[in-house]
């Protein structure tokens, strides 16, 4: 490693940044790991929250007092002597506001509000993003992001009759189907023809338009919404269209902000929406400076050109990825990953290696959306781009392999033994 190297600084305790220290520390860092978050929390896990959190379905106890999630074992990503082990200094409830690279500083606010400067030799800047919220100051309107977040969804959960989830992305559909879990009334709003459409081609996001209307779903798309209505707090949903929605509660998945205004005029160059420019090693164009998790924006040779993604497994890989690249001056590793990214909705699991979309062909390799049991390959340009599996887990991680390479759609047929022609 760099003999130059002995304090990195950590801007960010979500899973990109804890992963980051990780393989600071497994690879043999020996200096000081200042780790900072701007929640008040130890580093947890994001997945639960829209789903086991919401439900308390395996966990226990599964209402509780209010703070019960803080800590849960469900959500810890690591234990109490494990993240003792990493030997950090940790810094909960700590904001980074500022970056100066001619003196290696990261300039934070504590939470006592006192704003200090923290001196690095290497920086990963893994602060994430936070969710867009909807323009109303009305009770009962939430977003889902943290775990303060699920607490105050989750309180409300009992009491309230009837959701709504505006916005059919992953978090969205996957609040819906905790809504329904626990027998709320559930509307669906997204203003896209499909549910997931970000992510996943239409002709395969129109299985899960019926896999949310079969479970009991009011799913309402291609409308958005116009305004939220009542007193002191939500009554209904105004849509544009002009109908409206009763609600006593709403969560709304509108997608996030990157937090990374604290970057601007650092010389870390920000693209138009504030994702971190990086190259193929995740260092940003400042040097020392790596980026991280759903702010980082790099190029891939197999998905056409560059990406940025806002999954679980990225981060932590990517977090991983960083640390190696900062530790290994003349040995560094580009990084190209296959992405992964999975949900669960209805006790059924959904799987996506790769991208989803835009997409040009679609096959259904294996199963069939009548069934809500198959294997989809996604294509473009010729190439296989995308392989999305509902409840068929084993047989959409066997095609990993072919993603890991440049692999013509035709070959990618083959592999599977289909037969567009049968």
């Amino acid at each position: 490693m760099p003999s130059t190297l002995r304090d990195v600084v950590i801007a960010g305790a979500g899973m990109a940044g804890l992963h980051a220290a990780e393989a600071l520390r497994r690879k043999g860092f020996e200096g000081r790991v200042t780790l900072v978050g701007e929640e008040p929390h130890v580093p947890y896990s994001r997945p639960p929250l829209s789903k086991e959190a919401l439900t308390g379905i395996g966990m226990e106890p599964s209402g509780g007092e209010p703070g019960w999630l803080v800590g849960h074992r469900s959500l810890r990503l690591l234990d109490d002597a494990e993240i003792a082990g990493l030997e950090l200094d940790f810094r909960p409830g700590t904001r980074a506001v500022g970056l100066d690279p001619a003196a290696r500083e990261v300039t934070v606010t504590g939470p006592d509000g006192r704003t200090t400067p923290l001196r690095y030799d290497g920086l990963v800047v893994a602060t994430g993003a936070r969710a867009r919220r909807p323009d109303t100051g009305l009770a009962g309107v939430h977003v889902l992001r943290t775990l303060d977040d699920a607490e105050a969804v989750r309180a409300e959960f009992d009491s309230a009759g009837r959701v709504v989830v505006v916005g059919a992305g992953f978090v969205g559909a996957e609040v819906a189907a905790s809504a329904r879990a626990v027998g709320m009334d559930v509307t669906l709003i997204e203003a896209a023809p499909t549910p997931l459409t970000r992510a996943i081609d239409p002709r395969v996001g129109g299985v899960f338009t019926e896999l949310h209307r079969e479970n009991g779903v009011d799913v309402r798309l291609g409308v958005g919404v116009a305004g939220f209505e009542g007193g002191d707090r939500v009554e209904r949903v105004r849509l544009a269209d002009g109908t409206a929605i009763e609600a006593s509660l709403v969560v709304a998945g509108l997608g996030v902000e990157l937090n990374t205004e604290w970057l601007r005029g650092s010389g870390v160059e920000l693209l138009g929406d504030g994702a971190v420019l990086c190259d193929e090693y995740s260092e940003t164009t400042v040097p020392g400076v790596y980026a991280v998790g759903d702010l980082a924006n790099w190029p891939h040779p197999r998905f056409g050109g560059r990406i940025r993604l806002e999954h679980w497994t990225n981060a932590s890989e990517q977090g991983t990825a960083a640390a190696h690249n900062l530790l290994a001056g003349g040995g560094r590793v580009p990084f190209t990953p296959v992405p992964y990214f999975w949900s669960d909705q209805y006790k059924k699991k959904i799987q996506l290696l790769g991208q989803g979309a835009p997409a040009d062909e679609v096959a259904f390799v294996h199963g069939s959306p009548e069934d809500r049991k198959f294997v989809a390959f996604l294509g473009r340009g010729g190439m296989l781009t995308g392989v999305l599996g509902l409840r068929s887990t084993p047989r959409t991680m066997r095609y990993r392999g072919l993603l890991e390479k440049p692999t013509t759609w035709d070959e990618a047929l083959d592999a599977a033994g289909f037969s567009p022609a049968r």
